[in-house]
């Protein structure tokens, strides 16, 4: 790349003024990274109180977030085009101005509750409407700011692109202190005015590089101009390389978290791994000099193709940490090559916002794809192969070895896919020996692309078709025991499995079950008449003796609320005569519980169930006041929990619909986070009593699970015989443990008590 010709020697900037230049426009460019990818998961936070769902939220965000990311960068090249340099600077500054006096953040009002249908662009509309202006102007900093540092004629200004390492540092340690800093130690009201003081410092900051660059000599930008006459400008073939190259990482990023959080663990905070490994990436690559060549990335490239391959057939539950460490070791791979190929083919300094306004473009359209796309395409986390065969084709350009051979590979590769994929087709030994033997048949294909990208020096295409069917058999025998069936929604994916010989139906997310159903008793014979509750539900665990207490406590029909449908396991738990209402904010899972194919609890037990649909912070406190009789909460029996029914705010809605002796049940069995200090938090907040029962039979056989409840009434006598038993104990709240509310929250600390005290 040409360096630019410096001023004269009269006009040549000090050494000290040099250092600071880039001090400021560092510090400038690094803060500006911490408010933008801070500001994410602050007012991701602030909206799940009034809208819910957890999951899709969190996808709306960083659709979000890609796309004005890309309206930033776009701003940022056509303010660069202006000849004046004073222009930009008034410009941009005036719009950091303008989009402070709109801090603090909030909802935007009228943005009450969402529409029945178009949830997502009705959330993308409100996140525009109320941080749009000010995430907007902090997306265009980045190549604004290193625009600006290229005209003020700083020596290493020729090549601008390391700053963007500083960026993605400040980005690496917003995402990381957000959940292990921020989170845990201030409220939300405190964060948002710690962001607002940093927006503050920030246009303080930017003001300083403004005036730097205006007292900058005149003829330092001349002088740019000139070293950079000779670059060629970017071919349209070579802007279209770039947008493939960022949008295959992108999507791939959404896309590897999706899989790790449906088909192997659902753990809190698994989303800020992959999303650091992205930044990381970015980091090393446009540093000076890389920690990783980009040689040794391309080719370690094949080999981690294959390593998805081969973790693909092998599945997610064997070994939980090798799965989760391999996918996200191969995701660092993949994406080192593809935005390296980035780092290797940036233009000059003068095409610098088109480059950056290629990279946005890229990353916007594999988060669409990845992130709203493929929910409503595909009933299974079908983009994640996807965009591991594209990767291949993110490779540079190749002259193969051995071209005699390689020619033939065309017919090689047709007839082995036909070996391959047609026993699938037919029942007989063929087909169960490749169904046993996935990981090696799956595994040889992906090895054997990687051999042709290391030996051969093959054509991305010959590694991407290879690459592809190896995919492909990973679906076609798949790891799963049993006939499975995939329902896919917004809120995510979920699983419904038949096991071996048809004996139960049981319905998965990821790793999970919840809830599960015997269709045939151990003879063979099928199970007729009213199914029985088993997995959580059944009459000798906590939530079955919750009901049957305050059934009998009562000594007449019940009133009830469940949040929650899953199997629709509860509803046989309903008596004549009783009025059992549901509410449950995905659909789809409505429609597969109804269907008697996969369970029969709501068909044979409540045929006229009609679930409320919606987010039950929503729903729920709609209900008149004083009526139930007890409210079973049973949101939590998962890995991932939606904090916003977890809240003193929360608790206090279902309190006001409780009748005069009612009780609140809520279900807090979780692997990963101990939740029942805060469920007694936020019932003490409210003046509720407590008990909780902690079963660890380990009991498993049959589908009959331990469970983890807590039952919180106002007086002891309102939980009948449950304030005497022995297998429940009244618990006080932790003195240790911060009430939760919509202002407050901490997922990291419940994830550590778990670790710290075990399943006791």
């Amino acid at each position: 790349m040409d360096s630019i010709v410096q001023p004269a020697a009269t006009e040549q900037p000090s050494a000290s003024r040099n250092r600071l230049l880039l001090t400021v426009y560092t510090a400038a460019i690094f803060v500006s990274a911490l408010l933008l990818f801070s500001v994410q998961p602050l007012f991701t936070k602030m909206v799940l109180p009034r809208l819910g769902g957890s999951p899709a939220v969190w996808s709306v965000a960083m659709v979000f977030f890609q796309s004005l990311l890309l309206a930033g960068y776009a701003y940022a090249h056509l303010l660069m085009q202006v000849k004046n340099r004073v222009v930009p600077v008034v410009v941009h500054l005036a719009l950091l101005i303008a989009a402070f006096i709109t801090l603090p953040l909030g909802i935007a009002s009228g943005y009450g509750e969402p529409p029945a249908s178009g949830y997502a662009f009705w959330l993308l509309g409100l996140f525009v409407m109320s941080i749009g202006l000010p995430f907007f102007a902090l997306a265009a900093n980045n190549p604004l700011l290193q625009a600006w540092f290229v005209r003020t004629g700083h020596p290493d200004g020729h090549d601008p692109y390391f700053l963007y390492a500083s960026s993605n540092i400040g980005s690496f340690l917003a995402l990381l202190s957000y959940p292990f800093l921020l989170e845990p130690m201030f409220t939300l009201h405190t964060q948002n005015r710690l962001w607002t003081g940093g927006y503050g410092l920030l246009i303080l900051l930017i003001a300083a590089c403004g005036v730097l660059l205006l007292r900058s000599p005149t003829v330092a930008l001349a002088d740019v101009r000139t070293g950079d006459a000779n670059a060629p400008a970017p071919g349209i073939v070579t802007r279209l390389r770039w947008i493939f190259l960022a949008a295959v990482p992108s999507g791939l990023l959404i896309a590897v978290t999706a899989h790790i959080s449906t088909d192997v663990a659902a753990a809190p905070l698994l989303w800020v791994l992959p999303l650091s490994l992205y930044l990381l990436t970015w980091v090393v690559v446009f540093q000076s000099r890389p920690l990783l060549p980009h040689k040794w990335m391309l080719m370690l490239q094949p080999a981690a193709i294959a390593g998805v391959v081969i973790l693909l057939a092998f599945g997610g539950e064997q070994n939980l940490l090798l799965t989760l460490g391999g996918h996200q070791l191969c995701f660092f791979i993949i994406a080192m090559a593809c935005h390296g190929e980035l780092a290797r083919t940036r233009p000059a300094a003068k095409y610098l916002t088109g480059f950056y306004v290629a990279l946005s473009f890229g990353g916007m359209v594999g988060g669409l794809f990845a992130g709203l796309v493929a929910p409503f395409t595909f009933s299974w986390i079908a983009e994640y192969p996807i965009l591991v065969a594209l990767a291949a084709l993110c490779r540079p350009s190749a002259n193969e070895r051995l071209a005699g051979i390689v020619k033939w590979y065309w017919l090689t590769l047709a007839v082995l896919a036909v070996a391959l994929v047609a026993p699938s087709y037919t029942t007989g030994g063929l087909s169960t020996w490749l169904e046993d033997q996935r990981v090696w048949v799956a595994g040889a294909v992906g090895v054997l692309a990687a051999l042709l990208a290391l030996v051969l020096n093959a054509g991305r295409w010959k590694i991407f078709a290879t690459v592809a069917l190896a995919l492909a058999l990973t679906r076609i025998y798949p790891a799963d025991e049993g006939r499975v069936t995939t329902v896919r929604s917004f809120f995510g994916v979920h699983k419904i499995v038949e096991t071996p010989g048809g004996y139960f139906h049981v319905l998965m997310h990821g790793t999970t079950i919840h809830g599960a159903e015997r269709f045939r008793n151990n003879d063979g014979t099928p199970v007729t008449g009213r199914p029985e509750p088993i997995t959580y539900y059944h009459r000798d665990g906590g939530i079955g003796q919750a009901i049957t207490a305050i059934r009998e406590r009562k000594g007449a029909p019940l009133k009830v609320a469940a949040i929650g449908v899953g199997s629709g396991t509860l509803a046989c738990a309903a008596e004549p005569g009783e009025d059992w209402k549901f509410f449950e904010i995905d659909q789809s899972m409505v429609d597969a519980a109804r269907d008697p194919k996969n369970f029969r609890y709501i068909s044979s037990c409540l045929p006229d169930l009609k679930p409320v649909i919606g987010d039950a912070r929503l729903t729920f406190a709609r209900e008149p006041d004083g009526v139930y009789d007890l409210i079973i909460v049973d949101a939590y029996s998962s890995d991932a929990i939606p904090i916003h029914l977890a809240t003193e705010e929360a608790m206090k809605i279902y309190k006001d619909k409780l009748a005069p002796h009612g009780a609140v049940v809520m279900h807090v069995s979780n692997r990963h986070l101990d939740l029942e200090p805060v469920v007694v938090g936020i019932a003490d907040a409210n003046d509720l009593k407590s008990w909780v029962y902690d079963e660890d039979s380990g009991r498993d056989a049959d589908y009959i699970f331990s469970t983890d409840v807590v039952i919180s009434a106002r007086e002891a006598e309102d939980v009948g015989k449950l304030a005497s038993s022995k297998q429940w104990e009244e618990t006080e709240p932790d003195e240790k443990v911060r009430v939760w509310t919509d202002d407050y929250s901490n997922i990291l600390g419940a994830l550590y008590r778990r670790l710290r005290y075990g399943e006791q």
